[in-house]
């Protein structure tokens, strides 16, 4: 909680407006109701100012998916960037053995993020990012649990600053959640934009970082 609060600190009316109405947009998006969402503790050097939200994607007792956005905003722009804004992600999801098996699938998670982003009709620039793909065989005392594979997707890029040098930071979480949603193997939603947020409980969160 004490994380979660010095976000909500970061984010508060000592910040540029810009940034401000980023984070605003953030806070008042509404998705589907299996991503449960909370602020969190942003990172402190990656730019002057910054917001981070994780979430899980959750169906009944079991955590299907979890990831981290963060929101990193620096008013003199950044060369690297090419723009103010920047959006970092962490996205994370256990796999089936045929799935991990795929030789294509670190290029299809790929696609899943540009495509969670062209979707929705967003405008963004310098992509970057890396798919890892981990298997765990377990001996000895843990020799009984089944082999487990995961998919881990890192990545940032830069939105377009649209009305008041502001990117439309809701409709890019949307998007991201429907990448979440898509790792964890949801169907897709009919209308996101219907369903609520709901907080994140305090007993299951994402897994530890």
């Amino acid at each position: 909680m004490d994380d979660a609060k010095e976000g909500e600190r970061d984010a508060g009316g000592t910040a540029p407006l810009p940034f401000r109405s980023a984070v605003d947009a953030l806070r008042a998006t509404r998705l589907r109701p299996e991503i449960e969402i909370e602020p969190t503790r942003p990172p402190q050097r990656l730019a002057p100012y910054a917001y981070a939200l994780e979430a899980a994607v959750v169906e009944g007792d079991e955590d299907l998916a979890d990831g981290r956005l963060v929101l990193l905003y620096d008013p003199a722009g950044h060369d690297a960037w090419q723009g103010s804004f920047r959006l970092v992600t962490l996205v994370r999801a256990e796999l089936e053995p045929e799935m991990a098996a795929d030789p294509l699938l670190p290029e299809v998670c790929w696609s899943w993020l540009t495509g969670a982003l062209e979707t929705r009709g967003l405008s963004y620039g310098e992509p970057s990012g890396t798919v890892t793909r981990a298997g765990s065989h377990y001996f000895g005392g843990l020799a009984a649990r089944p082999a487990a594979s995961q998919i881990e997707i890192r990545a940032s890029w830069t939105p377009r600053e649209v009305l008041g040098g502001v990117p439309d930071t809701a409709a890019h979480l949307a998007a991201w959640c429907d990448l979440l949603a898509q790792i964890a193997g949801l169907p897709p939603a009919v209308d996101p934009g219907d369903a609520a947020v709901v907080t994140l409980p305090q007993r299951r969160g994402p897994q530890s970082r």
